[in-house]
């Protein structure tokens, strides 16, 4: 997997559900999309968009 962005946001409980709706619409394009708490700042997110 290449890696070709990544973001800092704002945690928000809804945030995964984006994440799901992305990764099962862009699935066929070979794009996938993750998304992870901060280690440092649990109200952080890091959402990161790959190619697979």
């Amino acid at each position: 997997m290449e890696t070709l962005s990544t973001l800092k946001i704002h945690y928000s409980a809804d945030l995964y559900k984006i994440v799901d709706c992305l990764n099962r619409t862009l699935k066929k394009e070979d794009l996938m999309f993750g998304l992870a708490l901060d280690k440092t700042d649990e109200n952080q997110a890091v959402f990161t968009i790959y190619r697979t």
